[in-house]
């Protein structure tokens, strides 16, 4: 199209133009002057995209246009949006630099923007259409040169974008049908914990931990206290800010998750038809057979019940006597497993002849460091329990093949065909922005150049092209981080990964089933197992135990230090008492704060703060030990309360294992 014909065409017809003026675009650009007035660029900001002669259109006719640079910027997380006309430029006399700036948009943060509008017609100029959460919009922004796809594949990098269902030329920012969606799109991980974190403040059983020793192991392996300047700890202050935006998505949707038309309506019937009997009266059952078993009891002491409370609040009694030698039938840790010890498992020929036996082992203890890159691969599904030395060895050797194989998939894509391969580009950007600050605090990650880096780089990489339909989603480099330093070789590291995510890929479906299916399965547990508690969080919008969301999402990692985050996996692993058992502890967890929760009247914002700040101060061991008295009590009616298939459950057999949305680019 010749710019003679451009600068005569008519826009008159143009339907999305016209309803921009419908919608009363003179109007809002008044409100939103008046409303940023005194805003400006954000000095500091973080510039992620230019584009240059994107034009406005006061008027139907096109060479009244106004023409000027579209930015995006980035600050404290936020993505904002500004288009600045140009200075000196008014090919129209009809257009005063009053008429421009009234046009101009500064810094609006997407947290404020309800949808993007796409026109791409084959022929003619592509323009969007921004609409804000109030419903404004303003004027259509034209791309001369092109380049719409582009800008969005950019904001997807930074905001989740879906397409609307009632336009597909519609795509909805940070809008999802769960305020968990919503949540994890604007969730951006922090670092890990330092290796040390100081005492404890978290109500513990009162014992010496048999395993404080482990920390010590790690200077011998790279790892180290972390420093009490790392940039990497900075993020975790932003963490709060980006709860603080979300949170009230959670609450206007808490009863969404939840309603009766979630399908998991009947979960506690679909099993044989078991009959649900009153938990009082399984727990005294229960209670009369297991109190000869144990001899230990967590101390009056450890109780956050004598923290002040406010206000003199009265506490709903615990329905389990948690504090009380009624429950506690968890046993006592052991030390880690050592390698002869290990080794009595094992047949002449390297079979494991009892393998329940030692998950068991595994379950109550650990295992030793040195000996986890020869069990870890069992735990994960990596390596047959029954398969012998030599057998081993061949399976290493195939899979080291094949995962060059996948590797040179992405490795032989060249800058041209980069080009046209807008998914490789959005994944590498994605996985080159993350890995940088994945455990960085840490020896074996730490430092420019560093090599280990570079290995997780590319092996999140060919995993993207090993799984197509999943990808590469942020907090996938938290669970290979430990998995790398364990293993210290890349092609085993790529493969055990690839096992884990066999099991908690699910967690980062692009449709979010698989969290829904464990804050589900978690809301149940507690309804079981605390039923004053379940209310309270139920009369405080609660209900949607969002707060357990990172918990769940990555299984604890930023809860714990590095060595107990890897001897808290290696118990999850072994799915020796419920391949569920992370739900338990998190009851586990939220029991042990139940009297400070319902006592202060935390709200929904004070709780996820609260539980936040708990990263750290979380006793392992007394946890694990509450975890398992709360599953062996739960029985077959906590079993019950868990969907089929609910991670890490391996998925249902329904022909797709990751489903997802078309692409909306």
């Amino acid at each position: 199209m010749s710019m003679e014909a451009s600068e005569l065409q008519d826009l008159s017809d143009d339907a999305d133009y016209a309803a921009s003026q419908q919608q009363g675009s003179a109007s809002m650009m008044r409100c939103d002057s008046e409303k940023r007035s005194s805003s400006s660029e954000h000095e500091g900001a973080e510039l992620i995209y230019t584009k240059d002669n994107v034009a406005i259109h006061p008027t139907q006719f096109a060479s009244e246009r106004i023409s000027g640079r579209l930015k995006l910027t980035k600050q404290d997380s936020v993505l904002f949006l500004s288009w600045i006309p140009y200075k000196g430029e008014i090919p129209n006399a009809k257009l005063s630099d009053k008429d421009r700036s009234l046009y101009t948009i500064t810094a609006v943060p997407f947290t404020e923007v309800r949808s993007i509008k796409r026109h791409t017609p084959a022929l003619g100029w592509q323009y969007i259409i921004v609409v804000l959460s109030s419903g404004l919009a303003f004027a259509p922004l034209y791309f001369y040169s092109g380049g719409v796809r582009e800008f969005l594949a950019i904001v997807k990098q930074h905001v989740f974008l879906a397409r609307s269902a009632e336009d597909t030329n519609v795509l909805l920012v940070n809008d999802f049908q769960s305020p968990l969606q919503r949540t994890l799109s604007s969730l951006e991980l922090p670092s890990s914990l330092p290796v040390a974190s100081g005492q404890s403040t978290y109500p513990s059983d009162g014992g010496g931990s048999s395993n404080d020793n482990r920390i010590s192991i790690l200077s011998q392996y790279g790892l180290r206290k972390q420093k009490s300047h790392d940039p990497t700890r900075d993020l975790s202050i932003h963490l709060l800010e980006k709860f603080s935006l979300v949170t009230k998505f959670a609450r206007e949707t808490t009863t969404q998750l939840f309603s009766e038309n979630n399908g998991f309506g009947s979960i506690d019937k679909r099993r044989n038809n078991q009959p649900v009997h009153s938990y009082p009266e399984k727990l005294s059952n229960i209670a009369e057979e297991k109190h000869h078993e144990s001899s230990h009891s967590y101390p009056e002491t450890d109780r956050l019940d004598n923290e002040e409370i406010s206000n003199d609040i009265d506490v709903p009694a615990d329905p389990l006597e948690f504090n009380n030698l009624s429950l506690v039938w968890g046993k006592p840790r052991q030390s880690p497993m050592g390698r002869e010890e290990f080794t009595a498992f094992l047949d002449s020929e390297g079979r494991v002849v009892d393998s329940k036996a030692l998950r068991k082992r595994v379950f109550y203890g650990g295992i030793e460091h040195q000996l986890r890159t020869e069990v870890w691969p069992f735990l994960l599904g990596y390596h047959a329990y029954d398969s012998t030395y030599a057998e081993r060895e061949y399976h290493r050797s195939v899979k080291k093949k094949e995962y060059e194989d996948l590797k040179l998939q992405w490795k032989s894509i060249s800058a041209e065909q980069a080009k046209r391969f807008t998914k490789y580009r959005e994944r590498k950007g994605l996985i080159d922005k993350d890995v940088v600050r994945t455990d960085r605090a840490f020896e074996y990650y730490e430092g420019d150049d560093n090599l280990n880096v570079n290995i997780m780089r590319d092996i999140l990489l060919t995993y993207s092209f090993y799984n197509f339909d999943l990808g590469y989603c942020q907090g996938m480099s938290d669970y290979l981080s430990p998995i790398m330093f364990v293993m210290e070789d890349e092609s085993e590291s790529f493969w055990c990964f690839v096992a884990l995510m066999e099991r908690l890929g699910p967690n980062f479906n692009r449709d979010q089933n698989g969290m829904h299916t464990q804050l589900f399965a978690l809301s149940k547990l507690v309804e079981l197992l605390d039923t004053p508690l379940h209310n309270y969080f139920k009369q405080n919008d609660c209900l949607n135990y969002f707060f357990c969301f990172r918990w769940i999402l990555i299984q604890f990692k930023r809860e714990f230090e590095y060595e107990k985050t890897m001897l808290l996996w290696e118990v999850l692993w072994t799915h020796y008492l419920s391949e569920h058992f992370h739900l338990y502890v998190c009851v586990a967890i939220l029991k042990r704060c139940r009297s400070k929760i319902m006592g202060d009247q935390m709200d929904f914002d004070t709780l996820l703060k609260f539980i936040n700040e708990l990263s750290g101060h979380i006793d392992l061991d007394s946890t694990v030990r509450d975890a398992e008295a709360l599953c062996i009590c739960a029985g077959e009616n906590g079993a019950a309360s868990i969907p089929p298939g609910t991670p890490p459950s391996l998925p249902l057999d329904d022909g797709i294992l990751y489903p997802q949305d078309d692409d909306i680019l």
